[in-house]
């Protein structure tokens, strides 16, 4: 399959939206932002910073801010940056007007509630006719705006697909690994954001270094299991978008599901704790669970956050039962 990359379609005008516009103009892409609100757009086409999201980062002269879809159709490729729950929605809207054969690229994490289905697969059933591929990583958006050396993983279920794609949009500071092992890439990006919120209910609580690193630890254990269980590669898991993704995630207070997780532990109710940024890890952990449950993944501490989250157990309740499990063989 031919791609012609010489242009790149962004939807989605936040951060992490910006950042990976800016990327893909670094790399040498034409690229059309596309972004919902049209005083921010115009806004970030005059100014060329995108003042709400990314202050005092200048936008690449190769990206064009725009409201209108239909600017969309000359990307050779889509990256799709927008929150998980939205990702249905926003491919059925998008859809008409993007070329037929343009490949998707989903750069949400998390997985759809309600369904219970994986960002990719709901993209898939959208356009079936159109490669579907996910972005995950280690990265901040600031980091990635800035320039400061980054690299993530991009997969494909088509090989070209992807080597395509991660050629396409590495540049000099941000390095994109390709691998065909979708369905891990995917996992893991989703799950670390709920092990991120309980990294950051042990730091907010003060229960220490080593309860932190005995947390991440023991998370890890978790997604794996849920990984192997729906067909993940274990490689795949111990690499940029598993095990990176959730070092990054669990130790900064830059990462919107950890601070949500530290401000939980120090006692905010979790309307107050989500504040008004968006942590995934929120809406993803009772699906999280379920699907675990419906494979027979022993999960506790995925359950732990989700019962926080929902506000059926306290804190220390969930702390508590956590450390008050039969002792086991660690393996």
């Amino acid at each position: 399959m031919l791609i012609s990359l010489t242009s790149i379609g962004v939807i989605g005008g936040g951060a992490w939206g910006t950042a990976l516009a800016n990327a893909a103009a670094v790399a040498g892409r034409d690229v059309v932002l596309w972004m919902r609100d049209a005083a921010q757009s115009e806004r970030l086409q005059a100014t060329r910073v995108n003042a709400r999201y990314l202050p005092g980062i200048r936008l690449h002269d190769r990206v064009r801010a725009t409201t209108s879809p239909d600017e969309l159709y000359v990307a050779g490729a889509i990256l799709l940056v927008t929150p998980a729950q939205t990702v249905r929605q926003t491919v059925e809207r998008f859809s008409s007007v993007l070329a037929a054969d343009a490949p998707l690229v989903v750069c949400a994490k998390g997985i759809e509630r309600g369904t219970g289905r994986f960002l990719t697969d709901v993209a898939t059933a959208i356009r079936p006719n159109a490669p579907v591929a996910i972005l995950s990583g280690p990265s901040f958006a600031e980091d990635v705006a800035r320039g400061l050396p980054t690299a993530v993983t991009l997969a494909a279920r088509e090989a070209p697909v992807a080597a395509a794609l991660a050629g396409a949009l590495s540049g000099p500071t941000f390095r994109v690994y390709r691998g065909t092992d979708v369905r891990g890439v995917e996992i893991g990006g989703a799950a670390k954001n709920v092990l991120a919120i309980a990294a950051g209910i042990v730091q907010g609580r003060g229960l220490g270094e080593s309860a932190k690193a005995a947390l991440i630890a023991r998370g890890f254990a978790e997604l794996m299991r849920f990984a192997r269980a729906y067909g993940g590669l274990p490689e795949t898991l111990m690499g940029l978008s598993g095990l990176g993704d959730l070092i990054l995630t669990c130790g900064s207070s830059q990462s919107r599901n950890f601070a949500f997780g530290e401000r939980l532990g120090r006692g905010a109710a979790v309307a107050e704790a989500s504040g008004s940024k968006l942590a995934e890890g929120a809406f993803t952990a009772s699906v999280l669970v379920d699907l675990a449950r419906a494979k027979a993944v022993d999960m506790p501490i995925a359950a732990a956050v989700a019962a926080v989250v929902a506000e059926r157990l306290a804190i220390d309740e969930a702390i508590d039962a956590l450390m008050t499990r039969p002792l086991r063989a660690e393996h």
